[in-house]
């Protein structure tokens, strides 16, 4: 006689809760436990995949602000941040390709940025040394973006296009509202005074608008000017020299087409790029960085803090219970409905702990949003790795536990 169930009525699921759930369920203080450590080793690496994001990601809002249709950077620089400009006359080569609407320079530098906060302070202790009251001033840097007034849509930020006149005034800047607090609370001085002064690299400087872009871990924070103001601050020398090249094309014409004959017509210094292509280009180098490099393996600890953790759960239960389950084993269940078992055990403590973890790291996003005002959301992209890493983290520790299983021998029962 076959004394062999079918493998549904093993897990009962039609008339009683599944064996795995049973299992894990009947010591709950345990499964606790088991949930804590999975939503820690959740909590690790959503922590590290964000901050990879934020790493990634959070550099190419400039890339994303850029309007046009394509660009052109130097053929040298393989991220914005370095600091390699090409010559302004490129854009008038530009220009004149057929299909081409217009070519506008824009210039990217940093400068040195004092809190105002920290101005006041000097100027009122005025009559002490004047080299006391420069003491302290400097150590922040904003980067400054200067475009032609002139030329709507180099930028695709509506807040800075519907000001440009306001940055024709001399010694005046656009400030980007999320920019990091360590430059000073800009926002809320701007919305009682309506202008704010302070200095940049040593120079009065006026904020007479907000916009907002976003800072990352590189740039504290940003200010868009004219170009003129940028000439009369480091002369007009450096007008002949660009950052990037934004390029608008006629109305119908085909971009490919046009890029392909950009690429013809400009020497093999510079790059034609689309907006997707020039952002694609920032993040496969921010991705061979050291920073990427190591929250990647910050990622990998974290799976294996779970592993282990879920693990030493997987293999006390089947240390406890190895003599029922060599009963089942008895009774004709075969190995692999018993290992199914197991890896079921892990795939529920996997889903169960990641829901907490899931909503303890989108409070840790926004508290990380508020401390350094450098954007961070939870992307589903970054939801869907962890949860898949979670499920395969899990299902490693209970291939890895049933080896214990394996050493049950229904003769120990009798």
């Amino acid at each position: 006689m076959n004394i062999k169930k079918p493998l549904k009525q093993l897990f009962q699921s039609n008339i009683e809760p599944p064996l795995a759930w049973s299992q894990l369920s009947h010591q709950k203080v345990r499964l606790l436990v088991a949930i804590t450590g999975v939503c820690f080793a959740n909590i690790l690496m959503f922590t590290q995949l964000g901050l990879l994001a934020m790493l990634t990601q959070g550099t190419t809002k400039l890339h994303e602000s850029l309007g046009g249709d394509l660009v052109i950077i130097s053929s040298f620089a393989q991220t914005l941040q370095f600091r390699i400009n090409f010559p302004r006359a490129y854009l008038f080569q530009a220009a004149a390709v057929e299909g081409v609407a217009s070519a506008n320079p824009v210039y990217i530098t940093r400068a040195n940025w004092v809190n105002p906060k920290q101005l006041e302070k000097q100027q009122d202790t005025s009559d002490k040394k004047q080299a006391p009251r420069q003491r302290g001033l400097f150590g922040n840097e904003v980067r400054i973006i200067a475009i032609n007034p002139a030329q709507p849509g180099i930028l695709n930020i509506p807040s800075v296009n519907q000001q440009l006149e306001k940055i024709t005034s001399a010694d005046s800047v656009l400030y980007d509202q999320l920019s990091q607090p360590t430059l000073g609370d800009i926002p809320e001085l701007f919305t009682q005074n309506q202008e704010v002064q302070t200095l940049m690299d040593n120079r009065r400087t006026y904020v007479i608008g907000l916009f907002s872009m976003g800072s990352t871990l590189f740039e504290k924070g940003n200010v868009v000017m004219s170009d003129w103001n940028y000439a009369l601050r480091y002369g007009a020398n450096n007008l002949n020299q660009a950052r990037i090249g934004v390029i608008s094309l006629e109305k119908g014409a085909d971009i490919k087409t046009v890029q392909t004959k950009l690429r013809a017509a400009l020497p093999d210094d510079v790059v034609v790029l689309t907006r997707t292509e020039l952002i694609q280009r920032e993040l496969q180098y921010q991705a061979t960085e050291v920073n990427g490099v190591v929250l990647r393996f910050g990622t990998i600890v974290g799976f294996l803090v779970g592993v282990i953790i879920i693990y030493q759960v997987l293999y006390t239960d089947i240390s406890e219970h190895l003599s029922e389950y060599a009963t089942l084993k008895a009774m004709g269940y075969a190995d692999r409905a018993l290992l199914l078992v197991v890896l079921q055990e892990g795939v529920i403590l996997g889903v169960l702990g990641f829901i907490p973890g899931f909503i303890a790291s989108i409070g840790i996003y926004q508290l990380l949003v508020i401390l350094t005002r450098i954007p961070l959301t939870m992307q589903t992209s970054v939801a869907l790795q962890v949860f898949v890493l979670t499920i395969l983290m899990c299902s490693v520790s209970g291939a890895i536990a049933t080896n214990k299983l394996r050493s049950a021998d229904p003769a120990d029962v009798f």
